[in-house]
């Protein structure tokens, strides 16, 4: 088994978190994927940054706000 760390964006309304997860590659049909862990890692962001809770949102990820620029 091969980890591979990556960052995955999640975007919920006016917020994006980059969040770390490691992508495992094995010998089987479903290679590559996430471990459950990060899997619910990455569930548990999207939740807290849909509820506007940030401070949660903020100890599992990067977060950042999105700004629409006017052209």
């Amino acid at each position: 088994m091969i980890k591979e760390q990556r960052k995955k964006l999640i975007q919920e309304g006016q917020f994006m978190a980059e969040v770390e997860v490691d992508i495992l590659y094995t010998d089987e049909a479903w290679s590559p994927y996430l471990s459950l862990k990060d899997a619910m890692k990455l569930d548990e962001v999207r939740v807290a940054l849909r509820n506007g809770d940030l401070k949660k949102a903020t100890k599992l990820a990067r977060v950042y706000r999105l700004e629409p620029i006017e052209a």
